[in-house]
């Protein structure tokens, strides 16, 4: 299984980006999928999931600005983010897990099987 990752950069503080998981397997569907970050000196951080049936799981820091979905038909997971802080700033992970369906919590994602090769994000005047 293959994650690709893209749609990081640098934003100033208030700003969007758009991030994108591209994954290679065509039952991902059927998979608990997220995103997990990592802000240098910090531990990676799950913060946003979803699970087969759609429903989500997210980090309370993130709640109203953030927001998850996919596209089964293009098999690409998004990460919408708005009103990005400087402390967004870090490494996004696309994650992923068959096995995980019905356990697919933020606090449980740093812990997937399949992890993309990250994306950076900056938030910064």
């Amino acid at each position: 299984v293959q994650l690709v990752e893209s749609g990081g950069g640098l934003v100033q503080p208030g700003g969007s980006l758009r991030l994108s998981c591209a994954i290679s397997e065509y039952r991902y569907s059927t998979y608990c999928m997220g995103w997990v970050r990592q802000a240098p000196g910090k531990e990676r951080e799950g913060i946003y999931g979803i699970d087969s049936d759609g429903s989500t799981s997210y980090l309370d820091s993130v709640k109203g600005r953030f927001s998850i979905s996919k596209d089964n038909a293009k098999n690409i997971l998004y990460l919408e983010m708005n009103s990005l802080r400087p402390e967004d700033t870090a490494m996004y992970y696309c994650v992923a897990d068959p096995s995980a369906r019905g356990y697919c919590y933020s606090s449980r994602l740093r812990y997937l099987r399949y992890w993309g090769q990250g994306t950076q994000v900056t938030v910064s005047s």
